[in-house]
């Protein structure tokens, strides 16, 4: 079961739209996927329908309940979405609480991980949304992933955001021993803009060799699709941003993943 987490330490990005994105391209081909969502404001649900804080029960269940897991309990808080192969693991506003409640607890880092191992035979996709911040959802995030995309907004606050994200992932991989492997994927590209090339210029400068070698182009149908409540990929297959995602996909799934390592 691949384990991928979409993390950026700068909201508005495009990490949503690259979880649903990659998740529909994965079920085109034929994929298991379950999308995980980290992120408190649970935009991942909305975007496909899903008012998540009318369920029973969500992601902050399974952390208060982490200490008697089972592969039955993981099961119950996931929900399917309106895709056939396609499922969530939903968020609520009451996860940003986590960090004061139960941030202090040990293990707390790994709880995640342990849920996704003991249903790895159900997936072979899990997409992991994260959090523009740093704190244990984003620690537990990384930690039960192989490898992290961060998407970056072709603009030059969002590579400030991107240099702390980097950081991070450093200062982690230090912390546990771990080599994190990653892609950095230009997003929201507007090839009319001199910023944007200026920024796509910057990223190849500063991150050559992690930097995914095309972009994620600006494209309403992205917009379109959310108001749908579907991946782009099933909303207009065609489009040019659809297109970009599946050949970021080709690209993630050619790499040897475990030779990317932060330096």
């Amino acid at each position: 079961m691949k384990i991928w987490t979409i993390a950026n330490q700068k909201g508005g990005v495009g990490k949503t739209t690259t979880v649903a994105s990659l998740a529909g391209a994965f079920v085109k081909r034929g994929q298991r996927v379950l999308m995980v969502d980290t992120d408190p404001h649970a935009s991942l649900g909305y975007y496909l329908g899903i008012d998540c804080e009318q369920l029973p029960c969500s992601l902050y269940d399974l952390f208060l309940g982490h200490k008697s897991l089972t592969v039955d309990t993981v099961k119950t808080h996931i929900v399917p979405t309106n895709v056939q192969g396609l499922d969530l693991m939903p968020s609520t506003m009451a996860l940003a609480t986590l960090d004061r409640s139960l941030g202090h607890e040990e293990g707390m880092g790994l709880i995640l991980k342990k849920a996704l191992k003991l249903i790895e035979g159900e997936y072979d996709v899990v997409l992991i949304d994260c959090p523009p911040v740093l704190g244990v959802l984003m620690v537990n995030a990384l930690a039960a992933s192989e490898h992290i995309i961060v998407p970056v907004q072709t603009e030059f606050l969002a590579i400030k955001g991107l240099d702390r994200m980097v950081k991070t992932m450093l200062l982690m991989g230090r912390s546990k021993k771990i080599n994190y492997s990653y892609t950095i994927v230009p997003t929201m590209y507007d090839k009319r803009t001199r910023a944007a090339s200026a920024a796509l210029k910057q990223l190849n400068e500063d991150y050559n060799e992690e930097l995914w070698q095309e972009v994620i182009p600006v494209d309403t149908k992205f917009r379109d699709a959310s108001l749908s409540h579907l991946p782009a990929s099933h909303y207009a297959p065609s489009s040019r941003g659809v297109k970009a995602y599946n050949r970021l996909l080709d690209d993630l799934l050619a790499k040897d993943l475990c030779h990317v390592k932060i330096s």
